[in-house]
């Protein structure tokens, strides 16, 4: 199995997205960041820090700054938002290797249709972590009504 930041805790509550797991596959020796990309428009990254002791790890992201880059994008700037739904990929980064966020090592295949986080509003804005159908962790932005 590839390296990856293997997911076992989410907890989207208060206005954050709490993130802990462990790091599979790799050394997980020197700083480590949560990374998140806009999947429409990969150069657009933000980067929050994470704590690692051994090879667990643990971060959190305020959704705030998720539904301020999508009125970005909404307003023109970068990429169109498809829909009112953007989609960011998690990553763990030590600026060198980027792995994966995802849950892989639980035997539960297909996530997508069996895990449901709530989502949290800003601004008109829905933010929801989800499982893709890689059992990967991402998260959708969404603007407009609540789904």
């Amino acid at each position: 199995m590839k390296p990856h930041a293997e997911i076992a805790e989410v907890w989207p509550r208060d206005g954050r997205v709490r993130l802990v797991g462990h790091i599979h596959g790799h050394p997980a020796e020197g700083e480590w960041r949560l990374l998140l990309t806009r999947r429409s428009h990969a150069e657009q990254r933000l980067d929050y820090p994470a704590q690692v002791k051994g090879d667990r790890f643990e971060g959190e992201l305020p959704v705030a700054d998720l539904a301020a880059a999508t009125d970005t994008a909404e307003a023109g700037i970068g990429a169109e938002v498809e829909g009112g739904v953007e989609e960011w990929d998690i990553h763990l980064t030590d600026g060198e290797v980027e792995l994966r966020a995802g849950r892989r090592l639980d035997d539960i295949h297909g996530k997508k249709k069996i895990m449901v986080f709530p989502e949290q509003r800003v601004r008109g804005t829905g933010v929801r972590p989800y499982y893709t159908v890689k059992d990967n962790l991402s998260l959708e932005c969404r603007t407009g009504a609540s789904t």
